[in-house]
């Protein structure tokens, strides 16, 4: 029986195959006997942007919990990445080959689908299933926004409206006129993140179809200090809201049978390039599929020592 106060515990980059890229996430196994307080207090201490909690795995049936510095999450596309890599790794979920396996995530609030195959250089690709995001116009004070984002409302785009999409978590899409637009975002994170409050958001994610590698459809920057992260260098949850944003706008063309692939860019001001890939697939009995994923590799692995 593992000692409680002695667990394994490991951390992951995901969206990128160099170390220290793209965004952080811990693993912590064996994680059952651990109550809520002190999964708060470990995340804290711990201070990346999410940090799972292995409960049990049931066969390919993960239980879990998500948990960034503040609050618990209710679902996490980065922390999923690294989550299902970390389980093949200490053999804890089957990959064999290169054909697609399936995997479920048991969350407090939901169930999640997970696809993960071993792709042609041996690195793990993992896509997470995410709900499609409803939208609506977004009625906000886009003044207001602009001063705590370090913009005048000139650096919005003219031709694309900001909308709030709602899915597992609530975020505003606001498309920006270009590269020098985004580059311009020097937030004031205490004004933005009460600003996020007041108007039920949990994350502002800017971008701009003007782009700095010719193979990605999107540059992101995505603000989330309402949810404990300033700013993320990859978000799993975001870019597939996003990804809904440009279909829904004509923006990305389909494969010729209707399915839409959506590459993004993310986490270079950070210093943390990431790249994040969303599909939206449509059935012949009309239903649409929304996934959200890429790779995750390992930093760190060690034990965790718990109060």
């Amino acid at each position: 029986m593992t000692n409680i106060t002695d667990l394994p515990f490991a951390m992951y980059d995901a969206f990128t195959d160099v170390p220290y890229s793209g965004s952080q996430a811990a693993i912590v196994l064996n994680a059952g006997r651990i109550n809520t307080e002190n999964r708060i207090r470990i995340a804290r201490e711990i201070g990346v942007p999410a940090t799972s909690f292995v409960d049990r795995v049931e066969g390919t049936t993960v239980t879990l919990q998500f948990f960034s510095t503040v609050m618990e999450l209710p679902m996490c596309g980065h922390g999923t990445l690294c989550l299902i890599t970390r389980l093949i790794d200490a053999n804890l979920l089957p990959c064999d080959g290169g054909k697609w396996h399936h995997a479920a995530l048991d969350l407090p609030k939901g169930k999640a689908t997970v696809e993960y195959r071993r792709n042609a250089t041996g690195r793990i690709e993992v896509m997470l299933d995410v709900a499609t995001a409803t939208f609506a116009p977004a009625a906000l004070d886009m003044n207001r926004l602009a001063t705590f984002l370090g913009i005048t409302p000139d650096h919005y785009s003219p031709s694309l409206p900001a909308e709030v999409a709602s899915a597992d978590f609530v975020h505003l899409c606001l498309p920006l006129r270009d590269l020098d637009a985004m580059n311009r975002l020097h937030p004031d994170f205490a004004g933005l993140a009460a600003f996020c409050i007041e108007n039920g958001l949990e994350t502002v994610a800017a971008f701009s179809t003007d782009v700095t590698a010719a193979d990605r459809h999107l540059h992101v920057r995505d603000f989330c200090p309402a949810v404990g992260v300033s700013e993320s260098a990859a978000a799993g949850t975001t870019n597939a809201a996003l990804a809904v944003y440009l279909c829904r706008h004509d923006l990305v063309d389909h494969d010729g049978a209707g399915s839409f692939e959506v590459r993004a860019e993310q986490g270079l001001k950070l210093g943390r390039p990431s790249q994040i890939t969303s599909r939206i697939t449509t059935s012949n009995d009309g239903n649409t599929r929304l996934q959200v994923g890429g790779i995750a590799t390992q930093v760190i692995e060690g034990k965790l020592s718990l109060p």
